[in-house]
């Protein structure tokens, strides 16, 4: 199982590619709703989320998280005590922490990208604190992915699934969907 996190001002495209491609891969995510049921996307696409910040459950079944960027949908994320705990858990019991766009910040202000290759939307690696700026638009480091924005947001999803699933299966579904 994994989670997606979203916040009021989330980027659209940063959250539902990678849902889409998770569940093609037969991935069982879960929208969690941090600001509400119905949250609200920076270009005003509202969302309802599969359940709320206060139902979630970190335990071994958890394969993984994935922050969304927008803004301020991360600062949103970060200011979240529950999405702050599901982070730790995540990066303390080796699960897949993914974040994109303006979120791997919040990954970066929590020293976790220290030594690690990361990437952020322009402007944010300042913020990666200690990490290696990756030149790629994903970048895959151990169990963090991070990835720059919201048109990568399909290679983000598809190097989830590789890291979850398989290389295989993440090809399988980039020839489906004719991502090149």
């Amino acid at each position: 199982m994994v989670y997606c996190f979203l916040a009021d001002g989330f980027e659209e495209l940063e959250a539902i590619a990678p849902i889409d491609i998770l569940r093609r891969a037969d991935v069982d995510v879960i929208t969690v709703g941090v600001t509400g049921e119905v949250i609200n996307g920076r270009h005003g696409i509202k969302v309802t989320a599969d359940c709320t910040i206060d139902s979630i459950e970190l335990t071994d079944g958890l394969e993984g998280i994935i922050l969304p960027g927008g803004l301020p949908g991360a600062t949103n994320l970060e200011e979240s005590t529950a999405v702050q705990k599901a982070i730790d858990f995540t990066a303390e019991n080796g699960k897949l922490v993914c974040a994109i766009c303006a979120a791997p910040q919040i990954l970066g202000h929590k020293g976790l990208l220290r030594g690690r290759e990361a990437i952020a939307y322009p402007g944010f690696e300042k913020e990666l604190e200690g990490a290696h700026i990756s030149s790629s638009y994903v970048a895959v480091d151990g169990n963090f992915i991070t990835a720059k924005g919201a048109g990568v947001a399909a290679e983000f999803g598809l190097e989830i699934v590789a890291a979850l699933k398989s290389r295989e299966a993440s090809d399988k579904i980039r020839s489906a969907i004719q991502c090149i």
